[in-house]
């Protein structure tokens, strides 16, 4: 872990200050209040440049808003805890992200003044998010050890001759920046629910998901399919009990168990899963979803795609190969539904804004001779992490006070 020493977080006001003495009071003027803490416009205006030199997809003044009210939040924790990076561990996180644009830090540095970006944008962006991220492993790290026995059940080694499916039903709340909290407020009420026939009534009237109108019942999937941190929390449940809310871009998740069985065969671990990602404007809207079905009219394969995002910018057509503890949690749970050639369309991006068209390419079985346990091992705490992360961040972000100027 890199060393954290005892210090108060630098303040937004310190480092605008720094970067240049000519800004107008309209740039210090406050866009968002986050409890106590002020985001100026000069600050939006920055994250957008910094998102346009990442090449990021969708409605980049609604990402860089909530990425600034996420990172006000982690910050408050930071400073609860008294903790942050210290300058040589700042710089060694710099310098590795720079590499991983095949650059030196002052050659990206300079890449992104030219794009606009000061370097003190730079320098907090890494800042806040390393140190939240070293943070969430000292808090965590005992809760988020791996058995030899969740080693087993990532590579489907948990009974040779069988294999586990789970009968499931779901929602999928939508939570925009806007609704987060009403929409945390909601799950956690769903959560305590203990019967199915009031989650499919919850899921009929809440859920954005396509399974809303059958009460958002699933067929029975192995549970290999899904995110190895989600499998736990799955075959913990007694029939009908309901997961806590899980966060995800722009929504809350939330599961019952309906049934578990066994089946004779074992279902392939996935090494890694290829999918595709198109993005449309519009995200849930009558026009984006018109989009979306047209799309999934013209295509029957990953490849299809390419031809749909013909004379379009790159970025919005992703296509990746990815260990399945690297793919973000809400589309490892739509990926778990779909088989090869199969479509989904009920994600969103950039608080709502982008409709993520998603398609399933394949999967790669993991070999079973030769695995390296660690790496597994590795992933497996990484998931978890990952999934305490999100829940204190939407814990935080319930308790908090936001206002939009």
């Amino acid at each position: 872990m890199r060393a954290l020493i005892s210090a108060l977080a630098i303040t937004s006001a310190t480092t605008l200050a720094l970067l240049s003495p000519n800004m107008t009071a309209a740039q210090f003027a406050p866009a968002i209040i986050v409890n106590d803490s002020v985001v100026s416009e000069f600050e939006i205006d920055q994250r957008v440049a910094l998102l346009l030199a990442f090449r990021t997809p969708g409605n980049l003044e609604d990402t860089a808003h909530e990425q600034l009210i996420q990172e006000r939040l982690k910050l408050e924790a930071l400073d609860s805890a008294r903790l942050r990076i210290t300058d040589e561990g700042l710089v060694l996180a710099m310098t590795e992200f720079a590499t991983r644009a095949n650059l030196e830090l002052d050659q990206f540095i300079t890449m992104l003044g030219q794009s606009g970006v000061a370097e003190e944008t730079f320098r907090d962006f890494v800042r806040v998010n390393v140190s939240w991220r070293d943070f969430i492993r000292t808090r965590f790290n005992d809760s988020a050890q791996v058995s030899e026995a969740d080693i087993d059940l990532a590579l489907g080694q948990s009974g040779a001759s069988s294999s586990i499916e789970v009968l499931l039903n779901e929602i999928i709340i939508p939570a925009p920046a806007e609704s987060a909290q009403q929409a945390m407020a909601t799950a956690e009420r769903i959560a305590q629910l203990t019967t199915t026939s009031a989650f499919e009534a919850e899921a009929r009237s809440v859920s954005a998901l396509p399974s809303r109108t059958r009460g958002g019942r699933l067929d029975w999937l192995p549970i290999s399919n899904y995110p190895a941190g989600l499998r736990g929390l799955l075959l913990n449940l007694a029939p009908g009990e309901v997961t806590a809310p899980i966060p995800i871009t722009d929504g809350v998740a939330l599961f019952q168990m309906r049934g578990l069985r066994e089946v004779p065969r074992a279902a392939p671990e996935p090494a890694a899963i290829e999918y595709a990602a198109f993005h449309i404007a519009g995200g849930l809207s009558d026009r984006g979803l018109a989009e979306a079905h047209r799309i999934d009219a013209r295509v029957e394969t990953c490849d299809d795609l390419y031809g749909v995002s013909h004379g379009l910018p790159a970025d919005l057509l992703e296509r990746d190969v990815l260990p399945p503890s690297d793919i973000p949690a809400d589309v490892a749970m739509e990926l778990a539904k779909l088989d090869t050639g199969e479509t989904s369309y009920v994600l969103t991006r950039a608080n709502g804004e982008t409709l993520v068209f998603l398609m399933m390419c394949g999967r790669t079985p993991a070999l079973g001779d030769g695995v390296d346990r660690e790496t597994i091992r590795g992933q497996l705490r990484t998931q978890r992490l990952n999934t305490y992360a999100d829940a204190l961040l939407a814990d935080l972000r319930a308790a908090a006070t936001i206002t939009f100027n």
